[in-house]
């Protein structure tokens, strides 16, 4: 679907650019990677693409982050790294963000599988060195 080498940061607001532009219509993303990859790198810079002026950050203990954008749109960051079961998702109302129509850009997808819907573009970061990533998509 969307394959792009950023081969280093300075790349990144044309590669969030890029990616935006590849995906007008889809909002829920899920963001695989090592520890490390650059997964909120990468969340960052797309959310300044939407206009975001908002500190960006993983929300690692919070498990969702919101952010606005210049028009007053809501984008919403998860991090389920440290994410105990499927029930806790649920309880911070994971269903209601997901089907908001809403951006949701989602760090350690793999821990809330079952809990995804069909149309959740799987965003795969592979480091090929220090500097450089390949960002590569799909379908879940």
């Amino acid at each position: 679907m969307f394959s792009i080498q950023i081969n280093s940061v300075q790349e990144l607001p044309q590669a969030a650019e890029a990616f935006l532009k590849h995906f007008p219509e889809e909002r829920l993303f899920a963001f695989y990677g090592k520890m490390g990859a650059g997964k909120t790198t990468l969340i960052k810079a797309l959310c300044r693409a939407l206009g975001s002026t908002d500190p960006i950050t993983s929300p690692t203990f919070a498990l969702v982050n919101e952010y606005s954008t210049a028009q007053n749109e809501r984008i919403f960051h998860f991090d389920f790294y440290r994410i105990k079961n499927i029930e806790e998702a649920l309880d911070i109302g994971f269903d209601d963000y997901i089907y908001s129509g809403k951006y949701c850009f989602m760090e350690w997808p793999e821990n809330i599988e079952a809990l995804l819907p069909d149309q959740v573009i799987a965003v795969n970061i592979e480091v090929l060195d220090t500097d450089a990533r390949k960002i590569t998509t799909n379908k879940l």
